[in-house]
């Protein structure tokens, strides 16, 4: 059995570490470098920075901030936000991330999955989903809809029609952030996390609603995540990622852990 993996997301807006809620009221929370670096030192498995802004505003992916972090922590990076050709996701690989996370982009122009995934390889290419729940419909039967751009466009695409032919095209993983749960701290969707890991045969990421440790354990035992991605629990200082693992651990889950 491999070990579940506890991921923090760094969303950076004009290089300044951001959090809201719903994908909104956003507020300053501190420098991106220094904060992925003390998640490292303290245990982390895995980092998850998304440039929120670039998608919407069509600006790059600033490859300097990607090599800083990428020289100070040493366990994998994934970078999303803005990338929109095989060359931005190369380009990503050169400056340090492991992997490269796919969402606005991916939806505007599918054969973008197929032709990251040949070049850098599925287990390195990510689609990263924003969902929303809905009203069920012909077109959206799920009663999820994929919104993009940071949440501010609603696309009409079913949420799990889309992983299921993201997969296909050849996304290797999976996050699934909902943005009905989006740091309210309430716990993850479990039963849209659960539908997604039942639906596609990759590894999937839980995101969206982490408010304390009982969530992540929810979430990787009841939903069947892989992953659990945080954020406000960590970047406001409320628990550290050691404090979080070893709780995971406690819970008869089996994670990378340090004494």
């Amino acid at each position: 059995m491999l070990s579940k993996r506890l991921i923090a997301c760094l969303d950076v807006r004009r290089g300044r570490l951001v959090k809201g809620v719903n994908f909104a009221n956003i507020q300053d929370v501190g420098e991106p470098v220094e904060k992925a670096e003390l998640y490292y030192q303290d245990g982390l498995d895995e980092l998850v920075f998304y440039d929120i802004t670039a998608s919407g505003d069509k600006h790059p992916i600033l490859l300097q901030f990607v090599e800083e972090v990428a020289e100070r922590i040493f366990i994998p990076l994934s970078v999303g936000g803005g990338v929109s050709s095989v060359s931005d996701a190369t380009d990503l690989r050169l400056a340090g991330a492991e992997k490269i996370n796919l969402n606005t982009q991916a939806v505007l122009n599918p054969p973008l999955i197929t032709q990251c995934a040949k070049a850098i390889g599925s287990q390195s290419t990510v689609l990263s989903i924003d969902v929303r729940r809905t009203v069920r419909s012909p077109e959206i039967p799920s009663g999820y809809e994929i919104v993009i751009e940071g949440g501010r466009r609603p696309t009409n695409l079913d949420a799990l029609m889309w992983v299921e032919q993201g997969v296909q095209l050849g996304a290797g993983e999976i996050v699934v952030n909902s943005i009905d749960a989006d740091g309210a701290g309430n716990g993850y969707d479990l039963e849209l996390t659960k539908t997604i890991v039942d639906r596609v045969p990759v590894p999937v990421i839980a995101s969206g609603g982490a408010g304390k440790p009982e969530h992540l354990a929810e979430v990787l035992k009841v939903a069947g995540a892989d992953a659990a991605l945080v954020a406000s629990m960590v970047h406001f200082g409320t628990y550290r990622t050691s404090e979080l693992k070893h709780y995971l651990h406690q819970q008869g889950l089996k994670v990378r852990i340090s004494w």
